[in-house]
C-alpha cells in the first residue's frame, strides 16, 4: 500500500497470482468457463474455505465464507450494477462475463483485506474474481462498497483491452487510481452520496510521491476526469496502452512505464499537452523533461497538441 493515509476502503491486493487450478468449472485445456457450481473451495494463499454460491445472474456470481450471515443480499444487486458499468466502459475481460464476488466475514486476522484476480491467472480457476474480508458487511457504505470496488480496479488496471499486467503501477503504486476509479464507479451506479465522500476526502489527500505532498486525485487525475470525458478518458488511457506500449506474444506487457511515458500516455488519452499540469502536480526534474520528449519520439501515435498545453 501506499501512504498511511491513502483512501479509508483501499486495502493491499494481492498480485502474484499463479497456483494451479483444481476446480470443476475450469477446463484448462481450452479454457471453457461454465455455470459456477454451488460450492467452490478456495485453494490459493492462505485461502481454503468451502464458499457457497448465494446467487448468480447476468453479470456476478457472488460467494459467502460460513462466517457471512446469508441474509446480507445487498452486495449481489450492489456488485451486479458496478460490474456491468465496468464492462460498458471499459470492455470485456475474457469469455465469462461474470464477476466472482467472494466475501469472508473476516474473523479477527483471518481473511481481511483484499485481493483481484483476472480471467488469465490459473490461481482462481481462470475467473475474474475479487475476495474480500471484513468484521462487518451490512450497509453498502464507506470499505464495504469501496473495497469490492477498489479490486475491481484492479482487475481493470492489468486486464483490460486484452492486455496482461500493469505497467503504471511502478509510479500510482496501489491506490492512486483506485481513488478515481472508485469515485468514478460510484457516480455511475447511482451513489452519488458515496462518490462525494470520496471527493471530499481526497481534498485533503497528500501523498510523498513522486514528491512530498502530492495530491495525485485533486491535482492530476481529478482534472483530466473532469476536463476530458469522465470515465471516458480512463478508458482510452488503458486503451492507448494496449495499443502502443510493447507488449510479448501472449500480450503481457514487457515492461514498467517510466513518467514522462506516463504524461505522454495521459496526454495522448485526454487529447492535450498535459506537461504543465504534470509539472504543477508531481513536479518537472529534468529526467521527466528528457524522458517525456523521448515517448513522443517513441511514440508518436499518441493523438494531441504537442507544443500545447492544458491548465
Amino acid at each position: 500500500m501506499n501512504n498511511t493515509k491513502a483512501i479509508i476502503y483501499v486495502l493491499v491486493p494481492v498480485f502474484l497470482l499463479g497456483l494451479v487450478s483444481k476446480s470443476k468449472a475450469q477446463n484448462q485445456s481450452d479454457k471453457t468457463i461454465t455455470t459456477p457450481d454451488s460450492v467452490w473451495k478456495e485453494h490459493w494463499f492462505e485461502h481454503q474455505e468451502e464458499l457457497k454460491l448465494i446467487e448468480s445472474n447476468a453479470h456476478v456470481a457472488v460467494f459467502y465464507d460460513k462466517n457471512m450471515p446469508a441474509n446480507v443480499k445487498w452486495p449481489i444487486a450492489a456488485m451486479a450494477d458496478c460490474w456491468a458499468y465496468v464492462k460498458r466502459n471499459y470492455g470485456d475481460f475474457g469469455p465469462d462475463p461474470k464477476l466472482y464476488v467472494i466475501l469472508h466475514r473476516a474473523m479477527g486476522k483471518d481473511y481481511g483485506g483484499g485481493h483481484p484476480s483476472p480471467f488469465f491467472d490459473a490461481s482462481h480457476d481462470y475467473r475474474n474474481v475479487i475476495d474480500c474480508g471484513l468484521a462487518q458487511w451490512d450497509n453498502p457504505n464507506g470499505e464495504q462498497i469501496g473495497m469490492p470496488i477498489h479490486e475491481m480496479g484492479h482487475i481493470v488496471t492489468s486486464a483490460s483491452h486484452g492486455t496482461k499486467g500493469s505497467p503504471s503501477d511502478v509510479l500510482w503504486g496501489d491506490s492512486k487510481f483506485m481513488e478515481i476509479f472508485n469515485y468514478d464507479v460510484l457516480k455511475n451506479i447511482g451513489m452519488a452520496d458515496e462518490a462525494n465522500k470520496v471527493f471530499t476526502q481526497m481534498q485533503t489527500q497528500y501523498d510523498d510521491f513522486p514528491r512530498q505532498g502530492t495530491q495525485w486525485f485533486k491535482n492530476w487525475f481529478f482534472h483530466i476526469y473532469s476536463q476530458y470525458g469522465e470515465g471516458k478518458v480512463l478508458n482510452r488511457y488503458f486503451e492507448l496502452l494496449a495499443l502502443n506500449f510493447p507488449k510479448n506474444k501472449s500480450g503481457r506487457y514487457k515492461r514498467d512505464l517510466n513518467f514522462g511515458e506516463f504524461i505522454h500516455f495521459w496526454s495522448g488519452a485526454s487529447g492535450v499537452n498535459l506537461q504543465d499540469v504534470a509539472e504543477r502536480t508531481f513536479g518537472w526534474p529534468a529526467e521527466y523533461d528528457l524522458q517525456f520528449k523521448q515517448a513522443q519520439k517513441d511514440f508518436p501515435k499518441l493523438n494531441y497538441e504537442t507544443k500545447g498545453s492544458s491548465r
